[in-house]
């Protein structure tokens, strides 16, 4: 009786992300090389927790040594979740049987390691799995600094984009509310906007509990009047789109028909953040007899499927090639990471947080060394802002009421520390 030879698989779920063809290329290099029959899982779970094996595209050298350089996914992807019901789990491990597989990447972010943990364990030994970290987001707990791949291309459009934006905002004097992904964690907004040097950047993570959508308002209503008084009518706010999910309950009742996708989380692509924001900074701007043009804007779709930059290119294409050589060794439940240069393992038990049962998530230190210079992207008021000489005096005076009536409204948003250089207006030449 003649035996098939054993397969290797690869499967991408999650949303797309710059460097996921680098990873299908060079994985698929290795083990063809290797002697290996490499195979694509077409769209990620969502056909062999159905028990179907149809969907599969046989990976050749000859069809993928190109594919780095592209954005998207050569294999396609989906946000399918075999882990809701016990059945769909065993219907992806008899459908990879079937195809006989008994290795197999996944590349994804925090939902699909978590699919791939569960696999693998459901699996019981009969097919061994690495995981490739993928997501714009950054939200992996990877050892040290360890970027998620796609992070770093995403920021670099960003930027371009956001910078394009800022030009804009001072030649028409208006200001763009930009609203970033970040389910869970505040990176790319944070990574964004301090590379391009954005007016104000806010992130979940600079609230300690719930935030209210009336604090977020204030916050940018008083970054609105302190860039007034400066005779500056623009500016750029940088959003995570993450500040949704750290609202307090009741101000998302006006969202609770909003659609969730199969991990059940909320849509964020579906709320119009940006603009609930936009009328709601409007409308606290009238209080002061302000009004300014707003434009909403959000990006994310323009950056995950873009062409990787050489950055992503040259880490993804280590990370494919490392998975492979993994498997090929035996290795098993872990995913890939490379830390100053070198592989290093992560084992699936150390991925998982125990209060929680998921992966653990990476959220953004702001107090960190290398963060306190985009603090100060992030200050909104300071105390010597109200003094009566200040210009922000006469707003309270238009708006009709004290200034020490001005202080109150905002002496919650107020930082503490002095600001970090004492400016001093120079005479102007004669």
């Amino acid at each position: 009786m003649t035996h098939m030879p054993k397969r290797l698989a690869i499967l991408v779920g999650g949303g797309p992300a710059p460097g996921i063809n680098s990873v299908i290329g060079t994985a698929t290099i290795r083990g063809v090389l290797a002697g290996c029959e490499v195979v694509g899982i077409r769209d990620g779970f969502k056909w062999i927790m159905e028990g179907r094996i149809d969907y599969v595209t046989p990976l050749l050298i000859e069809t993928v040594s190109r594919i780095h350089f592209r954005g998207g996914s050569h294999i396609g992807i989906s946000r399918a979740n075999p882990t809701k019901n016990p059945e769909h789990l065993e219907a992806c491990v008899i459908s990879l049987l079937r195809l006989n597989v008994d290795k197999l990447i996944t590349i994804g972010g925090d939902d699909t390691a978590f699919s791939a943990a569960r696999l693998e364990e459901c699996s019981k030994g009969r097919i061994r799995v690495v995981h490739v970290p993928k997501t714009i987001d950054n939200d992996l707990n990877l050892p040290g600094d360890t970027y998620t791949f796609g992070f770093q291309t995403a920021r670099h459009h960003g930027v371009e984009i956001v910078k394009n934006l800022m030009v804009d905002g001072r030649t028409t004097s208006r200001w763009y509310f930009v609203v970033a992904m970040g389910r869970k964690a505040g990176h790319l907004a944070l990574g964004i906007g301090k590379a391009a040097g954005a007016t104000l950047t806010l992130i979940p993570e600079e609230f300690p509990a719930k935030v209210s959508l009336k604090k977020v308002v204030d916050t940018v209503v008083g970054a609105i009047l302190k860039r007034l008084s400066d005779g500056r009518p623009d500016g750029v706010l940088v959003l995570a789109e993450g500040l949704v999910e750290s609202m307090d309950p009741a101000d998302l009742e006006q969202l609770e028909d909003v659609e969730r996708d199969a991990h059940g989380h909320v849509r964020i692509a579906e709320i119009n953040f940006g603009e609930i924001l936009k009328l709601k900074v409007q409308e606290g701007l009238k209080r002061y007899g302000i009004k300014t043009t707003i434009v909403a804007k959000n990006i994310g779709y323009e950056l995950r499927c873009a062409d990787p930059i050489p950055y992503d290119m040259e880490y993804t294409r280590d990370l494919g090639y490392c998975a492979t050589k993994y498997l090929d060794e035996g290795g098993n439940g872990v995913m890939v990471t490379i830390q100053d240069g070198r592989f290093k393992p992560l084992p699936f038990g150390e991925m998982m947080d125990p209060q929680t049962g998921k992966t653990r998530v990476r959220m953004v230190d702001i107090h960190a060394e290398r963060y306190k210079i985009a603090r100060r992207y992030m200050i909104r008021l300071r105390r010597d802002d109200f003094e009566d000489a200040h210009e922000l005096a006469k707003f309270a005076a238009t708006a009709g009421i004290s200034l020490d009536q001005f202080r109150t409204d905002f002496e919650y948003l107020v930082e503490d520390e002095p600001p970090p250089i004492k400016l001093t207006h120079r005479p102007a030449a004669p």
